[in-house]
């Protein structure tokens, strides 16, 4: 019990380090979280600060999702202990301490997070993604639609129920997230990928 508690602290932490305030700071860019969308996500450092930060940015918040889930494993850690490491490291993002909890919307760590779970289901995720994104032109109606079938892909290919449950809750809290994408949406003001 002390184990499994301990290392969901730590994934917490781990997930509270914002890649996008940092990668900010570090390029002498503007808060991201008063800039544009006013998000500290990697979509957001892309409009303020150019492809490499945006980079950098994704790279490092999938990391923060991916490391904790996959030593998880190594240490060959119970299912559920994993699960709860993985929502942990995504609410560490959401809810960064360092950061006086304003964090992004956790789609690139949600990724990290299904890479380490399982690599078949972030793959589908992945292909859910760039069809929604060639068919409707919208960054976040592309991953809504991956996250929300992630946990049917894990269920399917490892029919773990403790990861299908948790991974739900995950992609209810990005929908929730989304909600300002999800109303510009619907009223025809989202900007489509590719736009200025």
């Amino acid at each position: 019990m002390l184990t499994t508690i301990l290392a969901i602290i730590i994934a917490y932490l781990i997930g509270s380090l914002s890649s996008a305030i940092i990668v900010c700071r570090l390029m002498r860019l503007p808060d991201p979280r008063t800039q544009g969308s006013g998000n500290p996500g990697a979509t957001n450092v892309l409009r303020i600060g150019g492809k490499k930060a945006a980079l950098i940015t994704l790279l490092g918040d999938a990391l923060k999702g991916f490391l904790p889930v996959f030593i998880a494993k190594i240490f060959g850690l119970p299912d559920l202990t994993i699960a709860l490491i993985a929502l942990a490291a995504f609410i560490g993002h959401l809810f960064p301490l360092y950061f006086h909890f304003e964090g992004g919307k956790g789609v690139a760590t949600l990724i990290g997070c299904l890479l380490a779970l399982n690599w078949q289901t972030s793959l589908c995720w992945i292909i859910v993604w760039i069809m929604m994104a060639i068919l409707f032109r919208y960054s976040s109606l592309a991953a809504l639609a991956a996250s929300v079938l992630a946990p049917v892909f894990i269920w399917l290919f490892t029919g773990k129920l403790s990861w299908t449950l948790v991974l739900a809750c995950m992609s209810v809290i990005l929908v929730l997230r989304h909600h300002s994408n999800i109303k510009k949406l619907i009223c025809g003001e989202e900007n489509k990928i590719g736009k200025k």
